[in-house]
């Protein structure tokens, strides 16, 4: 008897009740961090996504792309400026950012996932007016064309869901105006997930989850109230990168999504070990 073979049905038992605990369900999961960069780590996440589909998982990816706009930028001699963490955003930049989302690491995505089965569509925020924006203000400052969730489309998702596909969503909204705006993808992951009453909402990110002290790394939180959450918000201690993550959690849980999970997508199947496993890993959020 081949031992290997035996740990491997082991391993298949094991998973069984979460199977079908989460058959059906919609999980939506915020791509992003170094998960999106590094080459293993893009495998990883994109083999994780097509078993969840095959054992009857719907599983929606919202994803941005920061860093690769940066570089673009770079390369172009263009100014990047951040104001309280979301990138200034003229006319040209909305294109390039476009460009970025929509027409690489997008298709990036679909194809990653496409290599292991036909189940992914990429689609933006301003197809279809999936995702209606309005302009983000800020006092005394001109963002440009950084925008706000004002309306998701869930139909549109709900009909790719219903069709067998995967929906992989850029982080663009369009307004009023017909312009497109740059939304953060921490915002628009939540806000669709309240709009499909997922069941779960993942962020990928570059830590292990929340901790009480960051700098003491046996303070990690593994489950945290809605209301613990709301504290951690108003506490001001939460960094400009981990704040729109927790908000989002908390408006998530608000909008009717039974949990939110931040996860180190620096592990390999993450998504794997969170949903099918019993410890699970990183902080959960409960409403």
């Amino acid at each position: 008897m081949n031992v290997n073979n035996v740990l491997r049905a082991e391993i298949l038992v094991h998973a069984l009740p979460y199977i079908k605990e989460y058959y059906g369900k919609t999980i939506v999961i915020k791509y992003g961090g170094n998960a999106m960069i590094d080459e293993k780590l893009k495998e990883s996440v994109a083999t994780d996504i097509v078993l969840m589909k095959y054992v009857g998982i719907n599983p929606v990816v919202v994803h941005g792309g920061g860093p690769e706009i940066t570089k673009i930028m770079k390369k172009m001699k263009k100014d990047v400026k951040f104001v309280k963490g979301l990138r200034v955003t003229d006319k040209e930049t909305m294109e390039l950012v476009k460009m970025v989302l929509v027409g690489k690491v997008n298709k990036e995505i679909v194809g990653l996932i496409n290599h292991h089965g036909r189940i992914a569509v990429g689609v933006s925020g301003d197809d279809a007016e999936l995702i209606v924006a309005r302009k983000f203000v800020l006092p005394d400052v001109d963002l440009g064309f950084v925008g706000e969730v004002e309306k998701i489309n869930s139909k549109i998702l709900e009909k790719l869901i219903n069709d067998g596909f995967t929906p992989i969503i850029a982080s663009v909204g369009v307004g009023s105006d017909g312009e497109s705006y740059n939304i953060n993808a921490d915002l628009v992951a939540a806000e669709i997930a309240a709009a499909l009453k997922a069941d779960k909402l993942i962020f990928l990110t570059d830590v292990d989850g929340l901790y009480k002290d960051f700098t003491d790394k046996s303070s990690l939180i593994s489950e945290l109230s809605l209301k613990k959450c709301d504290e951690f918000i108003e506490s001001g201690k939460l960094d400009e990168g981990m704040l729109p993550k927790v908000k989002s959690c908390a408006r998530a849980l608000k909008g009717g999504v039974k949990k939110a999970h931040i996860l180190n997508g620096t592990i390999l199947h993450s998504l794997l070990l969170e949903i099918f496993t019993d410890e699970g890993i990183g902080t959960m959020i409960i409403g």
